[in-house]
């Protein structure tokens, strides 16, 4: 198993958040100035996206061997979170791009040396692993091929996120003969890419989760990387930014919940007659919210911490023992988290009047957001896993592929038996 031990520098301290915080922050309160006009009309945020690259966001994670200053993972999460309660599109997109800089940190030197320099630069990674169907589980209908010494890329992927921003594109993929998945990098404006924003969810709206067609790609041999399912933190990391980003969108709802309070100057004859602000009820509905989102945040950042310790050279945890301490941590937060946030954006409405529905304010934005984000990993699938760590000690394993089901024996496609 391949976990990279912490460096040094990533080591987590109040001080050091402060430091980053305050470096970025005034990025994040740019960005938060359009977000609500940016998803009203449907503006993809590629001005935003250049503002955190100059401001060096997207480098956080690069080692110091390739001049980096990397931050821990809690930090990094913490920003996210931020950057999250500013615009969660944003947050999420970024999603695929940090999560490979972590997988070129477990590939050898050769191709680390060949990545990370393109990461200093600012240079963005997007993603293209799920299909909408007809793939078997643990395998891709995106076909990997040798012809005549030239390894081409042909396949149609859904769930593209972050990709239309991207300067390269993360493609997973099989090849004949070849077992497991494999990772292939192209160039995003490759004339044989096409990228398309047609996602259509009713949340999460400017991620450019869409379509992207590979027709008979060019890929370099050393950019196919066999796509591992061994146990390393990657697919724990993977998670950790989505339960950022929900933890984000949760501290937006409780901000726009607060100054809603805070403005309301009309009442109800059915309360006391007195302004919002001053009435204990609504304070304790605002109260309750708030403590919702500051538990949703803590495990996530909890979580995060579990990850900084299953890498701490000091401590020393073998391969599976920091597995083990970090999807432990991410699972439980998977089923802790997303009851939490969506309960917040849900109760928003209890501290206002029926003009907060007005879809000039978008407050509905928070929960689809977050139901959105919410349905990526399913609550009870997680819940079930711990359940059987718990009781039975088995360690939590699976493909991290989304594809058909097998058909059990003696039973038709169509469901009869």
């Amino acid at each position: 198993m391949s976990i990279t031990a912490t460096e040094p520098s990533t080591a987590t301290g109040e001080a050091r958040y402060a430091a980053l915080a305050a470096r970025f922050r005034p990025v994040f309160e740019r960005i938060a100035g359009g977000t609500l006009e940016r998803e009203q009309q449907r503006i993809l945020p590629h001005q935003q996206i250049g503002w955190l690259k100059e401001a060096g966001f997207t480098t956080l994670r690069l080692p110091a061997e390739f001049g980096g200053d990397p931050v821990s993972h809690e930090h990094l999460f913490r920003l996210l979170i931020e950057l999250a309660e500013a615009d969660s599109n944003i947050s999420h997109l970024l999603r695929s791009h940090f999560s490979f800089v972590e997988t070129i940190a477990l590939q050898p030197h050769a191709f680390q040396a060949r990545w990370f320099p393109r990461v200093a630069a600012g240079e963005i990674f997007g993603n293209a692993a799920t299909e909408r169907g007809g793939n078997a589980l643990g395998t891709t209908a995106t076909k990997l091929r040798n012809e005549d010494g030239r390894w081409l890329l042909k396949g149609e992927k859904y769930y593209t996120t972050g990709s239309i921003f991207a300067d390269w594109v993360v493609v997973m993929a099989s090849t004949e003969c070849v077992e497991g998945r494999q990772y292939a990098l192209v160039r995003a404006d490759n004339k044989r890419v096409q990228i398309v924003d047609d996602w259509d969810g009713f949340g999460q709206p400017l991620t450019g989760t869409g379509t992207a067609v590979f027709d008979d790609v060019e890929v370099e041999a050393e950019d196919i990387i066999q796509r591992k399912v061994s146990s390393t933190l990657e697919p724990a990391f993977f998670q950790m930014c989505l339960l950022a980003v929900l933890a984000g969108i949760g501290r937006a709802a409780l901000r726009d919940a607060s100054e809603l309070v805070r403005q309301r100057t009309r009442t109800f004859n059915t309360g006391q007659g007195q302004l919002f602000r001053d009435d204990a009820l609504i304070q304790e509905h605002v109260g309750l919210l708030a403590a919702k989102v500051y538990a949703a945040e803590a495990v996530v950042t909890a979580a995060a911490r579990d990850l900084d310790a299953a890498v701490d050279a000091q401590l020393g945890l073998d391969g599976e023992a920091a597995y083990l301490r970090a999807e432990l941590a991410v699972q439980k937060a998977h089923v802790t988290v997303p009851g939490l946030v969506l309960a917040a954006t849900e109760e928003l409405f209890d501290v206002t009047g029926a003009s907060s529905t007005s879809r000039g304010k978008g407050l509905d934005r928070h929960w689809r957001n977050a139901r959105t984000v919410a349905t990526h990993n399913p609550v009870a699938f997680k819940a079930r896993s711990v359940g059987d760590y718990h009781v039975n000690g088995t360690i939590p394993t699976g493909l991290h592929s989304i594809g058909e089901a097998p058909v059990a024996t003696g039973q038709l496609a169509g469901g009869a038996s």
